[in-house]
């Protein structure tokens, strides 16, 4: 039996619709989520404290002193700040490395990272709710898909006993309260992974698997149409001879 374009178009179009039907309802499932959620809620503002500012002291020593320290080890520093850590004043160095150093504005001592206890305290500061912790643990290495991922380490994550399980995040160098990540994150990351189809880092848009399915996508769509337009001739031409009969 002779097949015509027909047939050929629509069998194409079935199967590329089989092939794509799944990642279709990723990125519509997605989208929808996307677009309907707070992002003020996802990033957990509305579970933390608005910060307060540093307060600057009377005798502070000048950084240069410092700087003349470090000149012995590297010619340079990429950046230098001033920050506050439970209460006290630090200069902050950022070493041509990559390793951060905090330096007493008061005594110019080095500062030594956070201990659990310095890391609760601070978290406890930051986060609006009053819940128990579970568990705090000092990470030095993450995984490529962790929630905290391509970010400063070590980090202490605290983990509280509260709703949507949060587990905050304490830079143990620096003393930062960096991140809180809970259920609702949780969710829009993974379905963000299946957004962008990176199974690998989660943050590349323009891997070429999304490429794929992207242009695959755009034929099966076109195919579609072409499908319809063809199966809607027929159907007219169809109905004008039975009219005229």
């Amino acid at each position: 039996m002779r097949r015509n374009a027909n047939y050929y178009i629509r069998k194409a179009h079935r199967y590329l619709g089989v092939f794509l039907g799944i990642q279709f309802i990723f990125w519509t499932v997605g989208g929808l989520y996307f677009s309907w959620s707070d992002l003020d809620r996802i990033h957990g503002d509305h579970l933390l404290q608005e910060s307060q500012g540093i307060s600057i002291e009377d005798g502070l020593i000048s950084p240069a002193i410092i700087m003349a320290s470090l000149q012995s080890e590297y010619a340079k520093f990429s950046k230098m700040e001033l920050v506050e850590v439970l209460g006290e004043p630090f200069y902050e160095f950022h070493l041509p490395n990559g390793e951060i150093r905090l330096y007493s504005a008061i005594k110019g001592n080095l500062r030594h990272q956070l201990t659990e206890r310095e890391a609760i305290s601070i978290a406890k500061a930051q986060i609006s709710f009053d819940a128990k912790v579970q568990e705090a643990k000092l990470l030095s290495t993450v995984g490529d898909q962790h929630e905290y991922r391509q970010r400063h380490l070590p980090v202490w994550a605290i983990t509280y006993a509260y709703e949507g399980n949060p587990v905050a995040y304490v830079d143990a160098v620096t003393g930062k309260f960096e991140r809180i990540r809970h259920t609702r994150w949780r969710v829009f990351d993974w379905l963000w992974m299946m957004h962008t189809m990176d199974y690998e880092t989660r943050d590349d848009f323009g891997n070429w698997l999304l490429k794929i399915f992207s242009i695959i996508g755009l034929i099966t769509v076109l195919s579609g149409f072409l499908l319809f337009s063809v199966s809607y001739n027929k159907r007219e031409f169809n109905f004008l001879n039975l009219k005229e009969s």
